[in-house]
Order: C-alpha cells, then structure tokens, then sequence
C-alpha cells in the first residue's frame, strides 16, 4: 500500500512552485485531501505580514490536531526559515523543520527524518515538478532573493540578495511544460523587473521576452511583480510589441505621496512613477494592477488622501490593499510615528472601497466586446454556467466571468481559447457569449 501526502500551500505563488517542486520529489506518494489519513503532512509556510504568519502556525497547529499517530509534520518555507531558532525550539508538534533552501531535497529529509536549512535559497533549475490547479497555466519562478531595502518588507532578510535563474533554465522548464500541454505562463519573483540584474544584464526581461516567444506552443504569457525603479520604458515597450506577452502590468506602487515614498525606501518618487504607469495605460488592451500599503509609519491623513484621490482617478483595473504590518527586522520597526491599528483598519476599508469601484468600472469597460476566453469548468454558482477567465487576466486573482451562451456548434471544451462577447455584468460578475475559437 502506497504512502499518503497532505500538503498545503500557504502565501504566494512563488510559494506554489515551490510545493510543486516538493511534489515532484514525493511523487511515489498518494495524494489525500484528508490529513486525518496522511502519512506526510507538509506546509509550506509563508513569513511575510503577522496575517500570514498567523495563518501558517494555526495551520500547522490544526494539522498537528487531526493527524493520525506515526504520521510525520513537515514545516517548511519563509515562516521556518524566518524564525528557524524559535520554532525549533517552541514548536514540538513538528517532527521536520525545513527553511527555504531543500525543497528538492524533501525525500532525503523525509527518509533520514531529519531537520535541516540549507545557507542558501534554493533556485529552481531543472527539477520537475507537479503543476496544479490547471491543466494549461503554470507559474515560472524567475529568481529569488531581492536587492531592493523597502522599510516595511523583512524578505530579504531571510532570503538573501537577488540571484536569478538563467534564461537557459527559464525556457527549458517552459518547453518542458508545453509538451506537457501548458500555453499560459506568468513569470513570478520577489522583482521581476530586476531579473538578471545580478549577472550585469540590465533589461533581463527583455531579452526573456525575446527568448519565450521563439517557443513553440506558447500561447499566451504575463510578468507578475514588477518594481518602479527597475521598470523601465524600453520593457514597456517590448511588452506593447509582443504578441505573445500580453500588456499586463502587475506593478506594486505602495504609495503615492513622494515623502511617502522616500520614507519607504521605494527608489523612486511620483512623478517617475506616474510616468510608468501612463506609459502603461498608453498601450491597447493594457491591464494594470497595483498594491497600496494603508498606515505606514509617518502616514499623515493628507498623504492618505492623496493616495486615494490617485487610486480612484488613475484607472487602475486592480487594486491590493493591505495595512501595514510592523515586522521586526525592517527598517520601519524602528520608526516613531507608528499609526494605530484602528487608524490602519479605517484607512483600509476606505481604500477597499474604492479599490472595489475601480475594478467594478474595469469590468464594465468590457460589456459589449469581444475577448478571449479560457474557460476553467463548470460553476459553482449555478449548473447552466461555466467558469472562465479573461485569458489574458492571471489566474485567480483577476477574478472569473461566467459564460451562459455560446453560438458555436458542439459542446464547449476546458481549456480552449475562445473569442466571446462580454454581454453584461451581474455584481462583479462579466456574463459573455462565446462567439468563436480564437486564433492562437
């Protein structure tokens, strides 16, 4: 009889490869959705905010309550590499601790049941893994570390200065996964933008651009994460030019008030920023998508305001908000001038409010055209509805539109592309009709 596995994902998608690399070392084992039957359990912890930290302990914490005797706990990721020396310690329902530097090394670990974390972070390169959650997109890590030193964001820390996949490993992986019937990718790292900054190669995503495209069966791809100050016009450009990278733009801005953003640490002031994004905005069919933080140390309400009045008047399709979280090891930890939590809380739901009406008038904005579809399976809303996304939209966090009609013969397949006619909207639901397959 095989071995069961019960693993969980926490965090990012960068998180994700991750796990999915794991998975493909424990192929041998059978997957369970029951962790009460699970030889392995496995969680792969995120470390980033207190949210996030909390999530990942009370995670581990259930799973420890509804494993069965003789199975094993596996603790691995940002959170146990963050706080390696506390939670080995505290933490005696984990029978394994791992950081971020093994996670092709799980069956040695799991074999010799034995803790272990690496110096350094470990750096996808030919390991195989198990994609989930579709059966035409996957994610490609482009790096790890991060060179930046933004106030709030105690990721390098742990992880160390950037150190980039090289673009000999990038499109292997892509071709790998396209004979496997894979056509939509999304590029993933702490900052895209900076990609092979680290090998003297300043513009690193535009030499990908140029690589990604020369592969057979790529279909349709987007660069997730990129930052102010290593954005630059000549990749805005190159993505306009591309017709296989679609003018997405998932680029975090943080804040908009230009002491603001020299208390952060960000490199960049307003007047550059709103240049990129402009230069975004410009090009046919752009998507963009940005994150703000609410209640940074020295937020004044006037600067709160102003992001505000930015966040609902740019254009934006999609908004993140969070509220600040004081993490030690940053350099905002230290700062006076902390804002309260009810303050941050207020300030949070506000912004919320208006990151909802941008991306209510985004979706407006596509009733009565036509667009590419992929649909994704059936509904859970209702029987007669099948679940599709935008196919240039990234999958999950840009949302689902449902289609109710088609005027095609035939039954409609999962994970085609079609062309379909955005008919109406119902709460921050699109409703299209496919019209046709799309010529890809």
């Amino acid at each position: 009889m095989s071995k069961k596995l019960h693993i969980v994902s926490l965090g990012c998608t960068k998180n994700l490869v991750d796990t999915e690399v794991m998975m493909g070392r424990l192929k041998f084992y059978e997957m369970t959705q029951s962790p009460e039957e699970a030889d392995v359990i496995i969680v792969n912890t995120c470390g980033f905010i207190d949210a996030a930290k909390e999530e990942s302990l009370q995670t581990v914490l259930n799973l420890h309550e509804a494993r069965k005797e003789e199975s094993v706990l596996v603790m691995a990721g940002c959170l146990s590499e963050r706080y390696k020396e506390e939670l080995s310690q505290e933490l005696t329902e984990v029978d394994i601790f791992t950081g971020v530097g093994d996670y092709d090394k799980i069956d040695e670990l799991l074999a010799a049941k034995q803790s272990r974390f690496s110096d350094d972070v470990y750096l996808i390169d030919g390991a195989e893994r198990v994609v989930t959650g579709s059966t035409y997109h996957a994610y490609i890590k482009l790096s790890e570390g991060c060179n930046q030193s933004c106030s709030f964001c105690a990721i390098p820390s742990f992880k160390g200065r950037l150190k980039s996949r090289s673009l000999d490993s990038v499109a292997k992986e892509v071709e790998q996964l396209v004979t496997q019937g894979y056509y939509d990718f999304s590029f993933v790292s702490q900052d895209s933008s900076s990609y092979l900054r680290d090998q003297n190669v300043k513009d690193g995503l535009i030499h990908l651009i140029k690589r990604i495209e020369l592969i057979e069966g790529v279909k349709s791809a987007r660069i997730l994460y990129l930052y102010p100050s290593t954005t630059s016009l000549s990749l805005i450009k190159n993505i306009g030019m591309s017709k296989i990278f679609h003018n997405y733009f998932d680029m975090p801005i943080q804040h908009i008030n230009d002491e603001m953003l020299k208390i952060m640490k960000r490199g960049f002031g307003k007047e550059k920023t709103v240049a990129l994004l402009e230069a975004m905005r410009s090009l046919p069919n752009a998507f963009l998508r940005t994150s703000f933080i609410v209640g940074h140390p020295g937020e004044t309400p006037e600067m709160f305001a102003e992001m505000c009045d930015f966040a609902e008047s740019f254009g934006f399709d999609r908004i993140n908000v969070f509220g600040y979280s004081d993490e030690e090891g940053t350099s905002a930890f230290t700062m006076a001038e902390k804002i309260d939590a009810e303050t941050i809380e207020e300030r949070a739901l506000k912004l919320g409010e208006i990151a909802a009406y941008c991306e209510e008038q985004s979706l407006r904005a596509l009733i009565g055209k036509e667009i590419e579809i992929v649909i994704d399976g059936e509904s859970e809303e209702h029987e007669y509805l099948l679940s599709a996304k935008a196919l240039g939209w990234a999958p999950e966090i840009d949302g689902e539109l449902y289609v109710n009609d088609s005027e095609i013969d035939g039954e409609l397949a999962f994970g085609v592309i079609y062309r379909a006619k955005v008919t109406e909207i119902a709460g921050f639901k699109l409703l299209a009709t496919v019209t046709g397959h799309a010529e890809r």
